[in-house]
């Protein structure tokens, strides 16, 4: 491939379901969650991440991480070797993605972008299945989403239908939303695959149809090199919503690797090793007739005493206690912590 392969890495978000963890001013894309267990690198326990993802993509021309005012100190110093690129002010993956395209294509000449998040959990041979995507992006001229093989019917994943094959890609037929149980099940069964917010394409394409979006404001602005108008002119919203459910020519390509996006405390029951009881830990707890827990702590020690199934969560001076079949919730605890200014 003779165009320049620029990642753009998305470290925007707070990360709300990892409360108390993650808070306003350390979002997840900082955190060391479950590094000792990372099986795509050499990561050590203080690895964040927003580092381990930027190693991840070590086979890239260049790297753009792109961020909101409040968090680019902190992307400097964990991902130091990147241009940093810094949004007027956080509205979501759609203007955030739309303004780094469109930053690539002023920057790079003859380039293609792989578009990724910053906290997510990847295992297996991704730089292969990755620069296919960016191939199939030039080849085509199609926006690219890369889509995970279930290996459970999970509710809190959206979903991708592909439709016609052509060779080891396929037309891509539609997104749907986070489904309830009997219908992620029925999902899994037809082959429908993961989401995984991972994308591909030619900053062409894609602002070609951006331009004919909800996005079209931000895109006109960007040229006229105003961005802070352009995103005042548009609304939050996800590239999903935006752009790639409305593309008529998106393409789905199936990837190999394994992936978690470590969206919630429970996701830690599928990344570390269990004790005898069934509990998962990071950080120092004691466990007394206590199974199936997840814990994770800072400096803290957490004792659990005749429980099972809970998340215990122990960072600052938080506690958070909550179901793992609910964990999910835990945005709706930030939600009204934010409403009374403590998150």
């Amino acid at each position: 491939m003779d165009r320049t392969l620029v990642a753009v890495v998305l470290a925007g978000g707070t990360g709300t379901r990892l409360y108390p963890a993650s808070r306003s001013d350390r979002p997840k894309q900082f955190l060391s969650l479950g590094a000792s267990s990372d099986a795509d690198g050499d990561g050590e326990e203080s690895d964040s991440l927003l580092s381990r993802t930027v190693s991840r993509v070590d086979f890239a021309d260049e790297v753009v991480v792109v961020t909101r005012p409040e968090f680019e100190s902190g992307v400097r110093d964990h991902a130091p070797d990147t241009t940093v690129l810094t949004e007027p002010e956080g509205k979501d993956t759609g203007p955030a993605l739309t303004y780094a395209t469109h930053h690539v294509a002023d920057a790079y000449d003859d380039s293609v972008v792989l578009a990724l998040p910053s906290d997510h959990h990847v295992r297996g041979d991704f730089g292969s299945v990755a620069r296919r995507g960016a191939e199939v992006a030039v080849e085509t001229d199609r926006l690219v989403t890369f889509g995970v093989e279930p290996t459970r019917p999970d509710t809190g994943y959206g979903y991708l239908e592909p439709g016609e094959f052509h060779g080891d890609w396929a037309d891509l037929d539609s997104f749907h939303e986070k489904p309830d149980r009997e219908t992620a099940e029925s999902y899994v069964e037809a082959g429908y695959l993961w989401n995984a917010g991972l994308f591909a394409w030619t900053p062409e394409s894609f602002l070609a149809a951006a331009r004919d979006s909800r996005l079209a404001p931000l895109v006109a602005e960007l040229d006229r090199g105003a961005p802070e108008a352009g995103f005042a002119a548009v609304e939050p919203v996800s590239v999903d919503y935006a752009v790639m459910e409305e593309a008529d020519d998106a393409a789905v390509l199936p990837a190999t690797f394994g992936w978690d996006d470590l969206g919630s405390w429970d996701a830690l029951d599928r990344l570390l090793a269990a004790d005898d009881a069934g509990n998962v830990a990071l950080g120092d707890y004691l466990s007394v007739d206590a199974t199936e827990n997840v814990v994770a702590t800072d400096d803290k020690h957490v004792s659990l005493v005749g429980v099972e199934g809970l998340a215990v969560v122990a960072y600052d001076d938080r506690v958070l206690v909550v179901p793992k079949a609910d964990a999910q919730r835990v945005r709706e605890a930030v939600a009204e912590l934010r409403d009374d200014g403590q998150f």
